[in-house]
């Protein structure tokens, strides 16, 4: 008899949130992907490197052209020198990168800090190996206005000799808030007290507001010797279905991480990877990205300030938090299940980004909307919250 290795897991709130709003013909404003197609220079160079007969096994750690732009990119936005043939790997999509870290470094009793509310992969991942993760929720926003907030000393009080990994996700899903300068430095006396690695998922390194550069980990060299850092062509170009990702880290960290790579998937989707190289060779094609998604930002923020929604502003991400409790009372699962029946717009209830979504800790009148839609999507969905 087959005994599960995850029985706690069932079907993601995603998958959920995303049938239902399929059944009810509702606006799915829950999932994180967005709406619209990559550019059609991107797709016209994977065409084209299809036809130049790139279709076979490439070079198990990625091939070289697209390493070597991603370590430009490290290099010149965070200062960060990562070797392309010994410290960089490309990888099936972010949540690859992010089980092939816990695995290469996790063994049975250690211990992994995780901060909640947090993305769903990092909790199965960690139980896969053997560890067990340790929740240290960030702080609640309490009044109008405010975010959540990092409690840098809950953090380090939950290190213990077991602790192997700490998980940091900034700019963070799905709160949209970000790293401060003294948040690393912080960060940087934590890691000189204790001998621990850190995974850091940075996928949405590009979709910070305000023109505000992004403090990637990989920009203190401290924290970077000690850090996996993983990113995301899927969000930053649209193409999230094509699941290509890619982890930095030092040599030593990086062959620990290769040899679980090569056993996971082996490699990753030819075509793809030279047609990405090609692509990110014009910088404007994610340094504009921030920009883009600010506009979408304001609009749904906007338009959420006519409802009886109190909308959160994000530092980052394409998400942002709306609070319902001049709405309703109930819980957050059953808020959204009820908005999509009745009012036709899905979301996702931040309840589901904690270890126990019925607990009071984390119910806190907390939606997630994702706005990385049509401007006609966004309004449409305005329009239908407005007559609640």
């Amino acid at each position: 008899m087959l005994n599960s290795k995850l029985p706690d897991v069932g079907t993601t709130i995603f998958t959920i949130m995303s049938q239902l709003s399929a059944e009810q013909k509702a606006i799915n404003l829950g999932q994180g992907f967005p709406e619209f197609n990559p550019d059609e220079k991107l797709i016209a160079l994977v065409d084209k490197a299809m036809k130049d007969g790139y279709n076979q096994y490439p070079y198990m750690p990625g091939v070289a052209p697209l390493r070597e732009e991603i370590a430009l990119k490290m290099s010149t936005l965070y200062a960060a020198k990562y070797d392309p043939l010994t410290e960089i790997t490309v990888t099936n999509g972010a949540t690859e990168a992010i089980m092939a870290t816990i695995l290469a470094t996790v063994s049975v009793g250690d211990e992994v800090i995780v901060l909640e509310p947090c993305y769903d992969s990092y909790v199965p991942s960690i139980r896969l190996a053997g560890g067990t993760p340790i929740f240290v929720p960030l702080t609640a926003p309490k009044n109008e206005g405010e975010s959540f907030s990092i409690d840098w000393e809950r953090v380090e009080s939950a290190i213990t000799e077991k602790t192997k990994l700490l998980i940091l996700n900034f700019p963070h899903n799905p709160t949209g808030i970000t790293l401060k300068e003294n948040d690393l430095n912080i960060l940087e006396g934590i890691l000189d007290k204790h001998n621990i690695l850190i995974l850091a998922d940075e996928v949405y390194e590009h979709i910070v507001f305000n023109n505000k550069p992004f403090l990637s980990l990989s920009s203190r060299p401290a924290i970077s010797a000690k850090t996996f850092v993983i990113s995301s062509f899927g969000k930053t170009f649209h193409t999230t279905g094509w699941k290509v990702g890619y982890c930095c880290a030092p040599k030593a960290l990086s062959n620990e991480f290769r040899k679980i790579h090569q056993f996971m998937v082996f490699t990753v989707c030819s075509p793809m990877q030279y047609a990405l190289a090609e692509f990110m060779k014009d910088s404007s094609t994610y340094i504009n990205l921030a920009s883009f998604y600010q506009e979408k930002h304001e609009l749904l923020y906007n338009g959420l300030l006519k409802t009886k929604f109190k909308p959160i502003r994000s530092d980052g991400t394409f998400f942002l938090l709306a609070n319902y409790s001049d709405i309703s009372r109930q819980s957050e699962y059953d808020f959204v299940t009820e908005l999509t029946k009745k009012h036709k717009v899905g979301l996702i209830p931040v309840s589901a980004f904690y270890k126990d979504s019925t607990s009071e800790e984390a119910n806190n009148y907390l939606v997630r909307f994702c706005f990385a839609k049509y401007d006609a999507t966004l309004n449409e969905a305005i329009n239908r919250l407005i007559a609640i």
